[in-house]
């Protein structure tokens, strides 16, 4: 199929969009590089630089292209700066992607899949996390991502409109041949960080809490590589050619990672040690979060190729190891 990538120069698009590659089917790519990398899209595929609000602009390019299905992958993810200015989030991640299905009805695509993120579920009361759990946001981004969600349920009512929307856990890792990875401005993964520790590039590493109630008093959180997130995308498209599907799924490995696991994987796959600074927890860092992804394995068929952290760790460091300052800024 022909697939718009929206964002695709970012971290998990860029991946995405290899991934569609390897699949035979051919990626368009759209991104304004306010935070992608223009580096980070492969040669020949084709890419277009502006915003979606120009609506008129992405009607044009989805008939000229003869898009099929697009993906979405262009919301703003800092959750501390969600809180701190909101309405930067509100209008990039939920006014800018009306702009985008309204202009997708227009040209008469209708099969979309959206990157959405366990943040809709809020502090859960029970782990593992299902799909059937109530979605309580605590923070701006994960409320856009869930008014998103909303409209996609509604636009499925009114217009026909196929969907898939998928809750990430912890995106982490990179390419397996180290072509591309993770690069943000400002970094605020832990992994990267952990690397820039680990290579001088900063003194230390915070870790925001020790007195969890978790085995070693650090945050629990499910780590699943990109490339495992890109896949499961792709194994979706044969379930939207129903109109008006919904569907929902949570995409993680089921096993939680503390911190100080994190920091050992990085410590062993890298061969230095990395000096960590105890700080007091975070405002709104729940202790744990961890998906149940049981229902993208049984009705995709999708499998997990990087089960265990120290495997997703290697391959992000094999790209930052090649690439110490990203794509070169």
């Amino acid at each position: 199929m022909n697939v718009l990538v929206v964002g695709g120069a970012g971290y998990i698009g860029s991946h995405c969009v290899r991934q569609l590659i390897a699949a035979g089917h051919r990626p368009v790519v759209l991104d304004n590089l306010v935070y992608g990398h223009r580096a980070a899209v492969p040669a020949g595929v084709p890419f277009f630089k502006f915003d979606l609000g120009d609506e008129t602009s992405v009607e044009k390019l989805l008939r000229s292209e003869k898009i099929e299905l697009v993906m979405h992958f262009a919301a703003y993810c800092y959750v501390g700066e969600s809180v701190t200015d909101p309405l930067k989030y509100y209008f990039n991640n939920e006014v800018a992607t009306l702009h985008l299905l309204r202009a997708m009805l227009a040209a008469g695509v209708k099969r979309f899949v959206f990157s959405s993120t366990c943040a809709t579920y809020g502090t859960p009361a029970t782990l593992p996390i299902v799909e059937t759990m109530p979605q309580a946001p605590i923070n701006p981004y994960g409320q856009t991502k869930l008014d998103v969600e909303n409209a996609l349920k509604a636009l499925a009512l009114a217009h026909g409109l196929s969907f898939a929307a998928f809750r990430y856990f912890n995106a982490a890792g990179a390419s397996e041949d180290g072509a591309i990875g993770e690069d943000h401005t400002p970094e605020t993964h832990l992994i990267p960080l952990a690397f820039d520790a680990a290579t001088g590039r900063r003194a230390q590493l915070e870790i925001f809490g020790t007195d969890y109630p978790t085995p070693d008093g650090t945050c629990l959180r499910d780590y699943v590589h990109v490339d495992d997130l890109s896949r499961a995308h792709i194994a979706v498209f044969d379930r939207l050619a129903k109109p008006g599907a919904a569907l929902f799924y949570n995409l993680g490995t089921g096993r939680p990672t503390s911190n100080r696991e994190v920091i050992r994987a990085v410590e062993k796959v890298t061969g230095r040690k990395i000096k960590v600074v105890e700080a007091p927890r975070r405002a709104g860092d729940p202790a744990a979060l961890y998906a149940d992804s049981s229902k993208a394995q049984r009705e995709l068929s999708w499998k997990v190729k990087f089960p265990d952290i120290e495997s997703i760790v290697a391959t992000a460091w094999k790209w930052h190891s090649a690439h110490p300052t990203g794509y070169g800024k």
